[in-house]
């Protein structure tokens, strides 16, 4: 049972272990993973292998580090790849694929993380020694700063394929796919089947500590393993987070659709709060974004009020806020959340009216 305690939606990342995950941990059979004599690893790689129908899988201790390798994986320096603008590979992994890889990200922007097909025609550059050489194309599903928006299926489809037919790779920050796969109720193994690599996060809904896994051909991940290496990922004992890892894969996927609901039910309570907007305005999958009126002070400042009655979101910009659900929130936290929001936006109306 959950205790009164701080609301605390600014990541599902913020997950703990469960006592079960706990005692997963403690039991598991570790080996050295650098010889590759890690058991618990082995049969986690295996088992995400199978669930995306690829050949071959590979544990990484961060997303990050996944869609960096998958990046090194398919281009080159002086090789560029196609993503949508706002997406996590871009934003929010200091330029590795610049620092680390020699590589350029062509960015295209996209309705909410959502890009369309035609979109990325005519965008292949290459053939020219002044020119630098399109590779690869990414696609981000859910998407983080899209509000968890759920690419559709078909456009995921019709993008990889027009991206195959052109001679480019593709790959898939899944970082939260099981979040689409259960939204939509399209197995990740039908998602995953268009792209080369895809790479899936376990320490976010899912409820793992650490950890992500890579997943394509056998050649791929061949390679994969030579630049984890490289970047620093090679691991010893982790069998003990593997081990998280698949109790949160057997354990923790249907209960996603719990995390979806619970932030439907938070959007529509913000949707009631004057000086609130969402955007988008519909709910995908586990994540509310909302922008703040100026009335209400800057997005910071009204977290910053959020947080002092025990409410913790997290701002993205000057004027939007994130709120994302996950399995240590308790069942009535939209409910106490809407309190808060309401109370908090009503105070500083009124300061503002009288002002």
């Amino acid at each position: 049972m959950i205790e009164e305690q701080a609301l605390d939606y600014r990541s599902d990342t913020f997950t703990k272990p469960t006592p079960a995950m706990r005692a997963a941990m403690a039991a598991a059979e570790v080996g050295d993973d650098v010889f590759d004599e890690d058991p618990s690893i082995h049969r986690l790689q295996q088992y995400v292998a199978r669930l995306l129908g690829k050949e071959a899988a590979l544990f990484f201790p961060s997303g990050s580090m996944s869609n960096q390798v998958a990046v090194r994986v398919h281009c080159s320096p002086g090789d560029e790849f196609l993503c949508e603008a706002g997406c996590h590979i871009f934003n929010y992994e200091q330029g590795a694929f610049a620092q680390l890889s020699g590589v350029v990200a062509h960015t295209i922007e996209g309705n909410y993380g959502v890009l369309e097909p035609e979109q990325l025609h005519g965008k292949i550059r290459g053939g020219n020694d002044h020119l630098v050489n399109t590779r690869l194309v990414t696609l981000e599903n859910t998407h983080n700063r899209g509000a968890g928006r759920i690419q559709p299926y078909e456009t995921v489809e019709a993008i990889c394929s027009w991206a195959h037919q052109h001679g480019l790779a593709t790959h898939l920050d899944g970082a939260r796919l099981f979040n689409a796969a259960v939204a939509t109720g399209i197995d990740v193994g039908d998602w995953a089947a268009h792209f080369d690599t895809v790479s899936v996060c376990f320490s976010k809904g899912l409820g793992a500590p650490v950890g992500s896994a890579l997943a394509g051909s056998r050649v791929a991940i061949a390679a994969a393993r030579r630049h984890r290496k490289c970047f620093g990922g090679g691991m010893r004992q982790a069998g003990v987070l593997a081990a998280a890892a698949q109790y949160a894969l057997e354990n923790h996927v249907d209960r996603l659709a719990e995390d979806h609901r619970h932030a439907q039910a938070l959007a529509n309570q913000i949707a009631q709060v004057d000086g609130l907007s969402l955007q988008p305005a519909e709910i995908d999958t586990n994540m509310v974004i909302f922008a703040v009126d100026e009335r209400l002070g800057t997005a910071a400042e009204f977290a910053e009020s959020l947080a002092a009655r025990g409410l913790k979101m997290l701002a993205l910009g000057p004027t939007t806020i994130r709120a994302v659900t996950h399995l240590d929130l308790p069942n009535d936290g939209a409910t106490r959340a809407g309190e808060i929001l309401r109370e908090v936006a009503e105070a500083k109306l009124g300061s503002a009216a009288t002002s």
